[in-house]
């Protein structure tokens, strides 16, 4: 609902705040009062055009902002929401004109496009004027409006359901067939690969083993050439090498040769002994190093042979040799989804077949009940209209099958209100068949009976009375307020059988102001609301015989 509405500096207003509330609100007033700047002004913030001839002149600049006041669970909360806006309370549409004619758009404060600006209008109010019809007009919204009012909810749900099951199952069909296209296109080499690298068989962690092993190796070489050095010197195969065990057992000789007694050389003879043992046993270790670090001669070339063969199969990839175990997993899967590709088709294709036919029931279902609904519709409007001078239009709500290839989430039908004002006439679209006043009036005819279903919480209708007196104004009087009973409803209107119906009533005047045009709006109490339903009667001098009529409509009277 809209609950306010600020102007400021837009053409020959200078700055108004209008409060709004449920129910019918009525704005009347002299022609070229600018009741048509107040629509203007609403429709800047709604994302209408902007034009630097708004800006009021002597002003740099023209703002508008639109305060809403929609249900917890309006569309316009959950656009918001998807944007990443906050939704408080109320919902503020903003826009800011410069003489230059650019402008701005904020919603609760936040810059936004204009796109959306016009998104969340649209979600917000419905304007309904003689030469801008917008809303009911369009095609794309009449399948939503007569399932609202068929109350055929469940069914489209259940059709939308049904549709995204069917658009799932093509998806993963057509996922198969293009794996299996490109397992064919890669056959030949995916067999050789895939018989390539399991020759070859590489091994998760392979490569750091093996460089690991190979350093082991290398470092190996050099360990054995230091100990069979040592080796060497402890027994030098050279007679012409010192020898150490052959010179300690010749000093140990030497010094049994002392006469008796050697009791002195003794600690000398049992060093030399102790260092004959010691070296006996260093002779011992080093042999049997010998023998344990010998390398085999083979196992350092077959390391590098490996690693050789593992880096080339991973250049040839352009992996990782650490990838080439994953590479041969996937070339696998490839192979095994060619080789068990026509069965997953198969299931696939079963898989959409299914869901098609699901979808076909369900969109059947709801395009049965559609052509009951539209029969209702048709029925209800049909007692609409004679009481609005329309006795001779015919409203058609045609459901007609859409190609496959348009057949959707809402399911497989066009929807399409269309209209004959005269008899043997073909039904039209609304907008090219009905004149300006005849289509303000079939807006307002289908508005009474679609109102219960409208996700749009206010209607506003431009002189929806224009042309027509009397009974017939008392007619649309009457169906504005039917309308406004579910939806806030504005109307500009020159009636009085209409301004009398309202809940609220908003003057519209025009007043010169300091040498200048000025446009006031004012909020009329019941003497006043008497008074201006009696100039409307009257014109400029008003009578007590106006006044007295004027009670007349608004004690629900008619004239």
């Amino acid at each position: 609902m809209l609950t306010s509405l600020a102007i400021r500096d837009i053409v020959l207003i200078e700055r108004l705040d209008l409060a709004f509330g449920p129910g019918l609100t009525v704005l009347t007033g002299e022609t070229g009062a600018g009741k048509s700047i107040l629509l203007d002004s609403l429709g800047l913030a709604l994302g209408a055009r902007a034009e630097s001839g708004l800006v009021r002149t002597g002003q740099a600049q023209a703002s508008v902002a639109a305060a809403f006041a929609p249900a917890d669970a309006h569309p316009a909360r959950t656009l918001l929401t998807e944007q990443g806006i906050e939704a408080d309370d109320e919902i503020v549409l903003r826009r800011i004109v410069t003489t230059d004619g650019r402008s701005r758009a904020f919603v609760n404060d936040q810059p936004v496009g204009l796109a959306l600006l016009r998104r969340l209008g649209a979600l917000l109010v419905e304007v309904q004027g003689q030469h801008d019809q917008v809303g009911l007009t369009d095609p794309a919204h009449h399948a939503g409006l007569l399932d609202a009012a068929g109350g055929l909810d469940p069914l489209r749900q259940a059709s939308a359901t049904a549709h995204r099951a069917w658009r799932e199952a093509e998806r993963v069909l057509a996922a198969a067939r293009e794996r299996i296209a490109a397992a064919q296109r890669d056959e030949d080499f995916l067999r050789h690969a895939v018989a390539e690298l399991e020759s070859l068989a590489p091994a998760e962690g392979e490569e750091d083993d093996l460089a690991a092993e190979r350093q082991q190796l290398q470092q190996g070489e050099r360990r054995g050439e230091a100990i069979a050095e040592a080796l060497a010197s402890l027994q030098p195969r050279d007679r012409r090498s010192a020898n150490p065990a052959a010179a300690l057992r010749g000093a140990a000789r030497a010094l049994e040769r002392l006469p008796a007694p050697n009791t002195d050389a003794e600690p000398a003879l049992e060093a030399i002994g102790r260092a004959l043992d010691a070296l006996g046993e260093a002779e011992t270790a080093l042999e049997r190093l010998v023998q344990d670090a010998a390398p085999d001669p083979r196992r350092l070339e077959q390391v590098e042979e490996r690693l050789f063969a593992l880096r080339a199969a991973a250049r040839k990839h352009l992996v990782a040799v650490v990838e080439l175990p994953a590479l041969l997993a996937s070339l696998r899967e490839r192979l095994a989804a060619l080789d068990a590709g026509t069965g997953e088709v198969s299931v696939a294709e079963a898989r959409v077949a299914a869901t098609r036919a699901t979808y076909l029931d369900a969109a059947g279902r709801l395009t049965a009940a559609r052509r009951d609904a539209a029969a209702k519709l048709e029925r209800s409007l049909a007692r609409e209209l004679p009481p609005l001078k329309l006795d001779r239009a015919r409203l058609v709500v045609e459901v007609a099958p859409r190609p496959e290839a348009a057949w959707g989430p809402e399911g497989m039908d066009r929807v399409t209100f269309l209209v004959a004002t005269n008899p043997g006439q073909a039904p039209g679209a609304l907008d090219k068949v009905a004149s300006g006043g005849e289509l303000s009036r079939l807006m307002l005819a289908l508005k009474v009976v679609l109102a219960r279903g409208s996700p749009v919480p206010t209607l506003v209708f431009d002189e929806v009375d224009s042309g027509v007196g009397g009974a017939t104004a008392a007619a649309v009087g009457e169906r504005l307020l039917r309308v406004a009973e579910r939806l806030q409803v504005l109307v500009v209107t020159h009636s009085p059988q209409v301004a009398a119906r309202g809940s609220r009533h908003l003057s519209v005047a025009k007043s010169v102001k300091a040498g200048r045009a000025e446009t006031r709006v004012t909020p009329l109490d019941a003497p006043q609301r008497r008074e201006e339903i009696a100039r409307m009667l009257a014109g400029e001098h008003v009578t007590e015989a106006a006044r007295m009529a004027a009670d007349s409509l608004l004690a629900g009277g008619l004239l």
